[in-house]
């Protein structure tokens, strides 16, 4: 049995928005149980929103943001391929990945359990990237039968190249997220 949170359920939300929004929910939720209970009711209402609350600080606490992460992203840019490649072989294998690099549209493959995922990385420095590498790993995706696609870049997206992620699945690793998951 898997246990995974709903996607757009309250909790999940709260998680994705700033730690200060789950602390309001919970005074709003204290002040409303407590017109019609005891104090002790009251704060076992709030204990989840609390919790939630403590759980995105901590998150957003160790997320680089504005110079922080422009100077990662800034190292990150100036590695060369092979620094580049063996820092995020070593990131999924972190996470539980088995990791196994490949030629082609995709540069690693990663298998957890039975899923197969694709991650092209090899433009992860250009200036723009465009929407061709993107196509190149859904095809690659496809025709291999992978669970999930993961496209990394340290710079922008066109917006074309954003849309067609969007609408083939395609997850983007940039910016915060590419940071975070190299730190050592």
């Amino acid at each position: 049995m898997k246990w995974k949170m709903a996607e757009n359920s309250v909790f999940a939300i709260l998680l994705r928005s700033r730690w200060w929004v789950s602390a309001l929910v919970a005074a709003g939720v204290f002040g409303v149980v407590r017109m019609f209970m005891a104090w002790g009711y009251a704060l076992f209402a709030i204990s989840p929103f609390i919790i939630i609350a403590a759980v995105a600080g901590w998150r957003q606490i160790r997320v680089p943001s504005g110079t922080r992460l422009e100077k990662a992203l800034h190292v990150v840019r100036a590695m060369t391929w092979e620094e580049f490649a063996g820092r995020l072989e070593a990131a999924y294998r972190r996470e539980g990945f088995e990791v196994k690099r490949v030629q082609g549209a995709a540069d690693f493959e990663l298998r957890k359990a039975a899923d197969l995922t694709l991650v092209a990385a090899k433009r992860w420095k250009a200036s723009v990237s465009g929407v061709e590498p993107l196509k190149e790993l859904a095809a690659a995706g496809e025709k291999h039968g992978a669970s999930a696609c993961v496209y990394v870049c340290a710079t922008e997206l066109s917006d074309r190249a954003k849309d067609f992620a969007m609408q083939k699945q395609i997850k983007r690793l940039e910016g915060t997220g590419l940071v975070q998951l190299l730190r050592p």
